[in-house]
């Protein structure tokens, strides 16, 4: 019998990412949410919605809490006493210590485990990502080994963190990056700082800096918020404040060796710099052989896939510069931002061809020896250029020692069929066959 698993908050984001995953795992899931659309939602998702979580939480076995961080223990203080023993209450919020705190008030029996997901809804499946999980000692035995299968086998490293260790370890890894990233793009504002025009001088650093802050700035400024406001970031805060203040101050003093040895102590913590600065180079140098590979492109069909909309764009490269790059296909031509693209591999380009062009098709009929096997022709046939695929479609015995073989061949669309067919022809003939 399938787990049941009410997801409270299921309509948001992070929300629906855990329903898509669960379901796709064999999870009986339904959603509730306060959104007036959710039952919209939760139709679409394909799941079951709930009007009410406390009055429903009793029939799931598992109830995951997927609300925003201000009201999580509001939430879970609703919901937990509703719960029957032997089931499962989980949270996925950044913040740990507030939560695990409410969730310990659930009644005896039902098990605890806080959890983490160190990645975002855009991201399709959690292989290759890092799942926190911090289980409560005494109250997850019959869960936790199913949760942690669950995201290692569909390729998620799991970790495991004390609530207090966890809200710690992210007031850096989540509140200082944030608060620095957010803070150099408030920066830009108060400076009236020309940020499209910068981009026509940026350096690949100064880029992916930038395109990194406008990540941020894209997400929901009050789960932003709220993350900033969690008590453990205070400390951060002021520590970051504090060495932004005492480097400005070295600077504009002309104290030049004392903004070089904060810089020096640094680095000495900071430790491994040479395998940051390979790693950093990785990163840099993806980016420049994308753009020249697109520059050796000129006067070549490329195809680009949106990373967003999915949509492949297919046509000769006509101009390429650091911010697009512009197609023609039958006269037509598109401009194309180059950090919204990816450029497709040669294989790629032609399994989309296969996958959504209507191509041409011939039949060829050749005389062969009988003693020929018609899948090894098919398979020789099959390696001619602009040939998708091969099928047998008739065959007889046309004079004794001899046999008739007819192919129907699919030749990609934008080949010359006459072309195609003719170096076909040329194959078989090659190979001892008549062409009838």
């Amino acid at each position: 019998m399938r787990s049941k698993v009410l997801i409270v908050g299921g309509a948001g984001n992070m929300g629906q990412w855990f329903a898509r995953f669960l379901m796709r795992q064999n999870y009986a899931v339904s959603i509730a949410d306060i959104d007036p659309h959710a039952r919209e939602v939760a139709k679409e998702l394909g799941a079951g919605f709930v009007e009410d979580a406390s009055e429903a939480a009793g029939d799931f076995d598992i109830v995951l809490i997927s609300v925003p961080i201000d009201v999580t223990e509001e939430v879970i203080g609703e919901i937990a006493p509703c719960m029957r023993p032997s089931s499962l209450l989980m949270d996925v919020t950044s913040v740990k210590k507030g939560p695990m705190k409410a969730m310990r008030k659930a009644p005896k029996g039902v098990e605890l485990i806080g959890t983490h997901p160190m990645f975002g809804p855009m991201v399709p499946d959690p292989k290759g990502q890092t799942v926190i999980l911090v289980p409560v000692k005494g109250r997850c035995e019959s869960w936790l080994t199913k949760i942690v299968a669950l995201f290692e086998d569909n390729g998620a490293h799991v970790e495991f963190l004390s609530a207090d260790e966890h809200d710690q370890m992210m007031a850096v890894i989540q509140g200082l990056t944030h608060f620095a990233y957010i803070a150099i793009g408030a920066t830009l504002d108060a400076l009236e700082f020309d940020l499209s025009k910068s981009r026509r001088f940026m350096s690949p650093v100064y880029e992916i800096m930038v395109d990194f802050v406008g990540r941020i700035l894209a997400q929901n400024p009050h789960l932003y918020a709220m993350i900033q406001a969690s008590p453990d970031v205070e400390r951060v805060h002021d520590a970051f404040i504090a060495q932004c203040l005492e480097l400005s101050e070295s600077a504009e003093s002309g104290e030049t060796e004392k903004f070089v040895r904060s810089m020096r102590n640094a680095a000495s913590h900071f430790g491994d710099t040479e395998s940051a600065l390979r790693r950093s180079d990785k990163l840099v140098n993806a980016r420049i052989a994308e753009l020249e590979a697109l520059a050796n492109s000129l006067g070549k069909e490329r195809g680009l896939r949106h990373i967003y909309s999915g949509v492949v764009h297919v046509g000769i490269v006509r101009r390429v510069t650091p911010q697009e790059v512009l197609l023609e296909k039958d006269g037509k031509r598109t401009k194309l931002k180059i950090e919204n693209v990816r450029l497709l591999s040669t294989d790629e380009l032609r399994q989309w061809k296969i996958d959504n062009l209507v191509h041409h098709r011939r039949d060829i009929s050749v005389v062969l020896s009988e003693n020929v096997k018609p899948n090894i022709i098919a398979g020789i046939i099959e390696g001619v250029d602009g040939v998708i695929s091969v099928k047998k479609i008739d065959t007889y015995e046309i004079k004794k020692g001899h046999v008739s073989l007819t192919y129907r061949i699919t030749i990609l669309r934008d080949q010359d069929p006459k072309e195609v067919q003719h170096k076909v022809e040329e194959l078989l003939e090659g190979i001892g066959g008549k062409i009838r």
